[in-house]
């Protein structure tokens, strides 16, 4: 079976790395004598190793903050200040985008050696990428075609009516010809697969947006794995990965990209981790669907409409929508308050659900009343009713799928027969096998 990896590799050649290296010293920044970059031991195309043991607290390198590439460090940044209100968007990362756009294409740039380790940004393989078949043979049932079809649509659109009027209105500075939208679409999946978001202090969460992205040379270059070694620290003045538990001498140091389930991993990185590696991994429950198994259910239209009646309500407490979805992972339910409020809902008879609906309040009464702590151990303690619907449904969502568990199993089971999958069958099948395995566990927990 294939180790983890973070990305397909890139073709970066041995003077692209040491160009890269000598820049970060020009930079200042400093990457200790204890690590190195390198393309041997790693999992994935470039990483970082440990030259010797490096006990927890260890600065492996530290990134000034006149290093990173961003709205505000681009050479263009007082024109996109400037003209800040016309490039808003829904991803808000724009501005940053059109800083990719001027800064890997001029001769001159002072990001131009790092952007060398991504030679026409052509290593990038995430399913954005893909055939429209291929995506479809590879990824039915598991969140990423969906995913990606919003993410076509929002480039175009970002692309015409935001990028390419700012790029007509500057033709100093940008040609069509050259910023394409096939240029925009790779460094969108750049982005994507290798900027960071500095987090809001705990006093700013509430009131403001997140951070726009940016681009943090050397930190870029680790690799992901849910058990990491390594975190980025964030403070005025710079950027430090520090380890996090002791890493051995000739041990690859790992970074984390967040709990990430693999389909996420494979939509946003373009990789997955195999089964059983990725702790973070997680399968959906298409909230619709649990609407669905409730209405398959019903036996008479009197049932039926009680169960639309039901939905409407769940809408409008926000505890379910037409996009959402119920998340489950392999100790817990992630959108647990949601699961539980609409196995309850849902499972009112008539009589309860008119009581419950004409209730002042009804809005809060769940946090209020009920525990909706559900780890999965709990599953089995829950009402006979509510495991039947979501004993259907999760057997609805399994159905959605191209092939079955076991189909997937013979596969990973044959060394020689997965060594014949090209990287996107393999990292596919790794997405599909740990969402039904996880749902596999979902449908024997709600059977007992």
């Amino acid at each position: 079976m294939a180790s983890s990896a973070k990305r397909v590799r890139r073709d970066s050649s041995t003077g692209a790395l040491a160009a890269f290296l000598e820049w970060c010293d020009g930079v200042g920044l400093v990457l200790s004598p204890k690590v190195c970059v390198s393309r041997e031991g790693t999992v994935a195309d470039y990483g970082l190793i440990a030259r010797e043991d490096l006990p927890t607290g260890e600065v492996l390198f530290t990134v000034p903050r006149t290093a990173l590439l961003s709205q505000h460090t681009s050479s263009l940044s007082s024109l996109l200040e400037k003209e800040q209100d016309s490039l808003q968007s829904q991803s808000g990362w724009v501005p940053l985008l059109i800083s990719l756009l001027h800064e890997s294409t001029i001769s001159n740039s002072h990001w131009g050696t790092y952007f060398s380790l991504w030679p026409n940004f052509s290593g990038l393989d995430h399913p954005m990428f893909w055939s429209e078949e291929e995506r479809w043979r590879l990824l039915q049932g598991t969140g990423i075609l969906e995913a990606v079809d919003k993410d076509l649509a929002n480039i175009q659109m970002e692309y015409s009516s935001i990028i390419l009027p700012f790029l007509k209105a500057h033709p100093d500075l940008f040609n069509p010809k050259v910023h394409t939208l096939e240029l925009y679409k790779k460094l969108v999946a750049f982005v994507m697969a290798y900027s960071f978001q500095e987090p809001l202090e705990e006093d700013e969460e509430d009131e403001e947006e997140p951070n726009p992205p940016m681009m943090v040379p050397m930190a870029d270059l680790l690799n992901h794995v849910a058990s990491h070694n390594a975190n980025l620290e964030y403070s005025p003045e710079c950027l430090k990965m520090v380890a996090i538990q002791p890493i051995h001498k000739g041990q690859e140091v790992f970074n984390t990209y967040g709990q990430m389930a693999n389909w996420q991993l494979l939509h946003m990185y373009g990789f997955a981790q195999p089964y059983p590696g990725n702790r973070d991994d997680a399968a959906d429950i298409q909230m619709l669907t649990l609407c669905k198994a409730a209405l398959q259910a019903a036996k008479t239209d009197v049932e039926r409409q009680l169960v639309l009646e039901q939905w409407d309500l769940l809408c409008k407490m926000e505890m379910v929508g037409e996009e959402g979805a119920f998340v489950i992972g392999w100790e817990k339910v992630l959108t647990e308050e949601e699961l539980f409020t609409a196995l309850k809902v849902l499972g009112m008879p008539a009589e309860e659900f008119k009581e419950f609906k004409e209730e002042e309040g009804w809005a809060n009464e769940m946090g209020e009343n009920g525990n909706t702590d559900l780890t999965l151990s709990m599953i089995p303690t829950l009402k006979a009713s509510w495991k039947k619907l979501l004993f259907d449904a999760t057997l609805l969502t399994l159905q959605a799928y191209s092939s079955g568990l076991k189909a997937e199993e013979d596969v990973l089971s044959d060394q020689q027969a997965f060594s014949k999958l090209n990287c996107r069958e393999q990292f596919a099948l790794h997405v599909r096998y740990g969402q039904k395995k996880i749902l596999q566990q979902l449908l024997e927990l709600v059977s007992s």
